[in-house]
């Protein structure tokens, strides 16, 4: 197939259509003889679609880029190197993305293969590709699976950590501890702690979530466990100051403050319990009050 297609390519030769001439006469600049549609180039065998990129890449190298010709040659070859897409993204099925996302994020990594690749530099194109296609969908995983984001360091450390981990819970048939974590993987004590902090930081649990065993509906959430704002904490610096000032009134103001504000009397109650006047119950009040302010003021 390769070889019936660079005999009609060299037969033809490049010619240049105009952007409003037909498909038909793009496709016989490219020494094609129809147009391979989706179907058929995914049931193309390996070595031919080896054999047919490596022709396309060749017109695309000669074509100018942002015309009508160099869009179909790309498209074309994206489609013929999809397979490679999706045996990349087999890889990651175990995750909890769906296979056609992965795919898609795999798509980008081969579209930017196709157009950094040089056919000149005589390398087949799944193994120029294959790396771009991988490190874009590990890019996606790193960037979009961690719940709280955190630096790429501590996230290849969190992956080194869960190997050592392994590595030394099966030669020492324990946990190991962060000191032999560290003498393994050659860090500090310090790297490691931080390590484990950012690993909690990969997956987050529902504060609606219950708390008990094999989660039973009747077991406490973790957001009642959380506390709320008390409204009265502004208070307590107040209540504090209060205290002293309160300690040396005189016993009469004293005793009158009690119960207005703690006893909850009016001041006709006051007055005909101590035999004096609302009207002078109501002046020591208001001279207390002032006393009291003044006083807190004055600390302040």
């Amino acid at each position: 197939m390769a070889v019936q297609l660079e005999t009609e390519t060299q037969v033809r030769g490049p010619q240049r259509p105009s952007a409003m001439e037909t498909g038909a006469t793009e496709l016989d600049l490219y020494g094609l003889t129809h147009e391979f549609d989706p179907t058929e180039l995914d049931g193309m065998g390996a070595a031919d679609a080896r054999a047919l990129s490596k022709t396309l890449f060749h017109r695309l190298h000669r074509l100018d880029e942002g015309t009508p010709e160099y869009q179909y040659v790309r498209n074309t070859l994206i489609e013929l190197n999809l397979p490679l897409v999706r045996f990349a993204a087999r890889r990651f099925r175990s995750r909890s993305e769906p296979l056609e996302d992965v795919v898609q994020v795999g798509t980008i990594g081969l579209i930017k293969a196709i157009d950094r690749f040089d056919i000149e530099r005589e390398v087949e194109f799944p193994t120029f590709a294959m790396p771009t296609i991988l490190g874009e969908i590990k890019r996606f995983f790193r960037d979009t699976t961690w719940s709280v984001r955190v630096p790429r360091r501590l996230q290849e450390l969190r992956l080194r950590l869960a190997r050592a981990a392994d590595e030394l819970g099966q030669q020492l048939d324990r946990a190991p501890t962060v000191a032999e974590l560290a003498a393994h993987l050659e860090v500090s004590r310090e790297e490691i702690v931080e390590g484990m902090i950012a690993s909690n930081g990969y997956s987050a649990s529902s504060l609606d979530a219950p708390g008990g065993v094999g989660g039973e509906g009747d077991a406490a959430i973790p957001l009642d466990r959380l506390g709320s704002t008390d409204d009265a904490i502004d208070l307590v610096e107040n209540r504090e100051s209060l205290k002293p000032l309160i300690a040396a009134l005189p016993p009469r103001e004293k005793h009158i403050l009690m119960l207005r504000f703690f006893g909850d009397r009016t001041q006709s109650e006051i007055g005909e319990q101590l035999g004096i006047s609302q009207m002078h119950v109501s002046r020591l009040l208001s001279r207390t009050l002032g006393t009291l302010r003044a006083g807190l003021l004055t600390e302040h």
